[in-house]
């Protein structure tokens, strides 16, 4: 009987070889980089194909001391979470990126981290990195992350800390834009449903549509915070009209609230748009579902993603990413205004 004998393992240099590039281009192919041709890129991934080459992850990962983890933090609860479709938007943009690297993606959700688990898992060495997302002022427990692993913020972090590295939509931009549509329209009495104003994004937007109006010389009707939720939208327009005041145009911070809103003037008769007009923000799923749909700023909410993973993964890999990427919005005219 003849015995074949053991199949040797293929390096990295032989993949090299056959792509007919350096050992470090190999390298960068392997480790996700983007910093490579894309003729470059097809011949390694042909070679690793051919050689069936699997990369040394264990022995990267001890001589480094990586983890290959990186960890996803959203200081939220798990209804606005899974209820919320930029969330999921976000995540499919991270894993897309996160898809051409060796790291895989752990989730955290953590609202309030009384008992700092989530801090303790992320300084244990679990990861390599974190991207936070949808944090708020009263989230002191980023801070101590931050001081442990390369952090990037998904939108502007609550607290100005010195050389953060963010990626945003311009949310002042976006709220200016929404609200000089209105007033192009003719609308004089517009108010607003805001995002929490612990939030970079619910104070910005609410700034970009203070600044419309007061370029337009106009006097906000009604404000209400809607906290980024359908529930919270629902609460906030009911206070608008309890509060007698009813304006002819509203500039609502999220689909989401755009969609509680809805429910609540449908309910008490109120037309939309021949009676009131609206404008949303996000561009989710919810504007299309919506009746009537909605006019609404599109932010490119999957784009963020990938542009988070990407900065980090930069990071980590010993480059020196922009601290700030900022992404425009546009406005996406539907029915509602």
């Amino acid at each position: 009987m003849t015995i074949d004998p053991p199949r040797t393992v293929a390096t990295i240099e032989e993949v090299a070889a056959a792509a007919g590039v350096s050992r470090s281009t190999v390298s960068r192919v392997v480790n996700g980089s983007t910093a490579v041709s894309p003729g470059a890129f097809e011949a390694v991934q042909r070679a690793i194909a051919e050689l069936n080459y699997v990369p040394n992850r264990a022995a990267r990962s001890l001589a480094s001391r990586a983890t290959m983890a990186i960890a996803l933090v959203v200081p939220e609860d798990t209804t606005r979470f899974f209820g919320d479709p930029f969330f999921a938007s976000i995540v499919s943009g991270i894993n897309a990126r996160l898809g051409r690297s060796d790291h895989v993606l752990n989730l955290i959700i953590a609202s309030d981290d009384p008992r700092d688990k989530t801090t303790t898992y992320v300084r244990s060495g679990a990861v390599d990195g974190a991207i936070v997302v949808s944090h708020h002022t009263s989230d002191t427990f980023i801070d101590r992350i931050a001081a442990a692993v390369p952090v990037v913020y998904g939108g502007r972090p609550v607290r100005e800390r010195q050389r953060a590295f963010y990626v945003d939509v311009d949310n002042v931009a976006g709220g200016r834009e929404a609200t000089q549509y209105l007033v192009g329209q003719g609308f004089r009495r517009i108010g607003s449903i805001t995002g929490p104003l612990t939030m970079p994004a619910g104070i910005d937007r609410l700034r970009g549509f203070r600044e419309a109006l007061a370029a337009a010389g106009l006097t906000e009707v009604a404000v209400a915070d809607g906290n980024f939720t359908a529930d919270g939208g629902s609460a906030a327009m009911q206070r608008i009209l309890d509060g007698g005041d009813v304006p002819d145009a509203l500039f609502i911070a999220s689909d989401l609230m755009a969609r509680g809103a809805l429910a609540v003037l449908g309910r008490a008769g109120i037309r939309v748009p021949d009676d009131l007009a609206i404008v949303g923000f996000d561009d989710s799923p919810v504007a299309t579902t919506v009746n009537p749909p909605l006019t609404t700023m599109r932010q490119p909410s999957h784009q963020q993603g990938e542009a988070m993973a990407d900065v980090l993964l930069s990071l980590l890999a010993g480059r020196q990413p922009p601290h700030v990427t900022i992404l425009p919005t546009e406005l996406v005219l539907r029915a509602s205004a």
